[in-house]
């Protein structure tokens, strides 16, 4: 009859515990439901597409609701040159950049056109080793991978 006791006993404060670790790790550290989304664009005829996509995620659920990285290299890149960017261009990225989109130019691509950040619109960022490399690393960051 006393070990029945010991063994409920040893049960009931084992289960407590438990019960208790979980409550604290619920409240120290909430699951973030906030989606990554990193969008691929090499091809300059998509480049509208692309933004559109991007604008579309964005008003879908909110720019509060998700992170949001585009990574650009090979033809497209061109259509985002300072001086040769469209107005609706220049926009769209500038929204982009108040909204937190990271914006990735390949290092590899901006070589080979040589240009540098500042031949750029504002608030690009370069992906210094690569925009392969940059889709890579946002992926195994979590980031779901959208190539329109």
């Amino acid at each position: 009859m006393n070990r029945r006791n010991i063994l409920w006993s040893a049960a009931s404060a084992l289960g407590a515990a438990l019960g208790a670790s979980r409550a604290q790790a619920a409240t120290e550290a909430p699951p973030s439901n906030k989606l990554k989304v990193v969008y691929h664009l090499s091809d300059a005829e998509k480049v509208n597409f692309v933004l559109g996509n991007i604008q579309n995620h964005i008003d879908g659920v909110g720019p509060e609701h998700v992170t949001i990285a585009l990574v650009i290299h090979g033809p497209a890149l061109k259509a985002f040159h300072w001086a040769q960017a469209n107005p609706d261009i220049s926009k769209r990225v500038g929204d982009f950049s108040k909204d937190g989109v990271e914006l990735a130019a390949c290092g590899n691509t901006m070589k080979a056109q040589n240009v540098t950040l500042t031949d750029l619109l504002p608030g690009f960022v370069s992906a210094e080793k690569g925009g392969v490399v940059r889709l890579a690393e946002l992926q195994s960051q979590g980031y779901l991978y959208l190539r329109p």
